[in-house]
C-alpha cells in the first residue's frame, strides 16, 4: 500500500495527516492555510509523500445527512480531483474535531497550543478511521 493522506478542510486552516507506506498508523503535518495557493501546496505535499489516494473528512450533520458545509468540502474535493492524478475519496468525519479537543484539553494543553494543532491532528484521527475501515477489507 502506498501513503495516504488525509485533508481535514477548514475556512482558515487545512489540516493534514499523511500515513505511514503500510496503511497502517496517521501521522498529523503541519496545517496548511488556506489560501489561493492551498491546492498547489497540497499538490506538492501529495508529490513529497508519494501519495495514492487521498481522503477528505466530510462533515456531515448529526443525523449523517448533507449540511451547507458539506457542500463547501464536496466543491473543494471536485477542484482538488481536477488537479492530481490519484483518487479522491470521503471519510465521515463527525465528531473528530471534538474527540481531538477533548483529548487535548484532558492533557492539558494551552488553549493557543489546541489552535496550532488541533486541524492536523483531526486529520490524523479521520485518517486512522479510513485505514482501519480498509485494513478489514
Amino acid at each position: 500500500m502506498n501513503r495516504v493522506l488525509c485533508i481535514d478542510y477548514g475556512e482558515r486552516r487545512v489540516g493534514i495527516a499523511v500515513s505511514d507506506p503500510l496503511g497502517l498508523t496517521a501521522q498529523a503535518k503541519p496545517y496548511i492555510q488556506n489560501t489561493k495557493k492551498l491546492l498547489a501546496d497540497l499538490k506538492a505535499t501529495i508529490d513529497e509523500f508519494q501519495v495514492s489516494t487521498v481522503v477528505v473528512g466530510l462533515p456531515l450533520n448529526r443525523h449523517g445527512e448533507d449540511s451547507q458545509k458539506t457542500t463547501e468540502v464536496r466543491e473543494f474535493a471536485a477542484s482538488l480531483a481536477a488537479e492530481i492524478d490519484v483518487p479522491v475519496v470521503f471519510q465521515d468525519e463527525r465528531h473528530s474535531t471534538k474527540a481531538v479537543e477533548k483529548h487535548l484539553i484532558a492533557a492539558d494543553v494551552s488553549r493557543k497550543k489546541r489552535k496550532e494543532v488541533v486541524d492536523s491532528l483531526a486529520a490524523a484521527f479521520i485518517l486512522e478511521g479510513y485505514l482501519a475501515k480498509q485494513n478489514l477489507s
